[in-house]
């Protein structure tokens, strides 16, 4: 019998099955349409302006009288006619300068998925994300450029792990484990208040030992004087990059994408291990994303040209809002990480144009903790779209 139980556990793990998974109930994380019927002791919460803290039974709950406090009864006059439990409290307003704390979850859990619709000028709403205990955000991004709106217009975009639907309707199915706590913020950087809808569903469970984080960094170059633009840097442990969104704005005339993006990890100095063959290569278009002479918008479950604008009055260059997502073939590295592309044209003659864009993006990646701390975000008149 030991001999049959030991050929079972060899053919499961064969076939992808891990051993200590046999007699393990299934934690809820993971999920696809295989093993969607399984049932789980995971258990599922949601936080939003009508359960702050996601715990059971308390959806809903505000009173009138709550109208005293800040942000606990927002709609109660709306709700006069109709009493208590109906949607007495469905957004927050965040006051000019304030950093308003959407969550804090005690775990082990993960976030599944996050819904928000904010207010004003989506690049100075700044989201963070704090995992455990740890002192810097393992996410620090614009909230527009973290959901692929870098330019603060609206884009559709149909990919599987973002989704930007009309008319601000962001979406973020990211899985994002975390073993003792979870901390999400938001700062207005305005000078008004901003209305915010959200909602953070999540679940209470076990997370595997060999589970990362999950990061995500945004960057600018304006303009890129040194026509290579740093994704990332300074990254130090073990783990995987997961995706790029980049907002292009490209400062002369002609076709600008010919810039190769490079991936330095675990040691390398002068020559990185992985080299692609251009911008356009890099998103998986090609010959400038066009089609009978012009560019276009495509937006798939893993990459997109989600957003593309063409010179006008107001806007003297073209934009390209691009993202490639890494979910079948991510980046693994072992002990470090930097990633940069380089900001590459044509001039007319036929050769190679060193161009100066102004490039902004966002790295997402999962990787062991403690993280190094990010570079200081630029300043609130540099995060502006000109």
């Amino acid at each position: 019998m030991k001999k049959l139980a030991a050929l079972i556990i060899g053919l499961l793990i064969i076939s992808g099955v891990k051993a200590q998974q046999i007699n393990q109930p299934f934690n809820g994380l993971g999920l696809g349409l295989g093993n969607l019927p399984t049932l789980s002791n995971a258990e599922t919460r949601s936080i939003s302006p009508e359960n702050f803290t996601g715990e059971k039974g308390k959806g809903g709950a505000a009173k009138f009288s709550d109208t005293i406090y800040a942000n606990h009864a927002n709609s109660a006059g709306s709700a006069r006619e109709l009493g208590r439990g109906w949607k007495l409290n469905p957004y927050i307003l965040i006051k000019p300068g304030q950093t308003f704390t959407l969550a804090e979850i005690t775990g082990p859990g993960a976030i599944q998925h996050i819904w928000m619709t904010p207010g004003g000028n989506w690049r100075l709403q700044i989201l963070r994300v704090y995992w455990d205990d740890e002192k810097t955000p393992s996410i620090e991004c614009p909230v527009g450029d973290f959901f692929g709106q870098g330019f603060g217009v609206y884009a559709h975009i149909s990919s599987i792990p973002m989704a930007v639907n009309p008319g601000s309707g962001f979406n973020s199915y990211w899985l994002m484990p975390f073993r003792k706590k979870c901390k999400i913020t938001i700062e207005n950087l305005e000078t008004h208040d901003n209305a915010l809808y959200y909602s953070i569903d999540y679940t209470l469970t076990p997370v595997p030992k060999d589970m990362a984080y999950f990061h995500a960094q945004f960057r600018r170059s304006n303009p890129n004087n040194t026509s290579i633009h740093t994704l990332i840097d300074n990254v130090k442990g073990q783990g995987q990059y997961v995706g790029t969104y980049i907002a292009w704005g490209i400062t002369n005339p002609g076709w600008w994408g010919e810039g190769e993006i490079k991936f330095y990890m675990d040691g390398d100095k002068g020559f990185p291990t992985i080299n692609n063959t251009g911008t356009e290569d890099y998103f998986l278009g090609s010959y400038g994303f066009e089609v009978n002479n012009k560019p276009v918008i495509y937006t798939t479950p893993f990459v997109g040209v989600h957003q593309i604008f063409e010179p006008d009055s107001a806007h003297k260059f073209r934009r390209f809002g691009m993202y490639r997502w890494h979910v079948m073939d991510p980046v693994r590295f072992k002990k470090d990480l930097k990633v940069t592309i380089q900001d590459l044209g044509w001039k007319t003659w036929g050769l190679y144009l060193a161009q100066k864009s102004d490039i902004a993006s966002v790295v997402y990646w999962y990787q062991t903790e403690p993280h190094n701390p990010f570079p200081a975000l630029p300043s609130k008149e540099a995060l502006r779209n000109k």
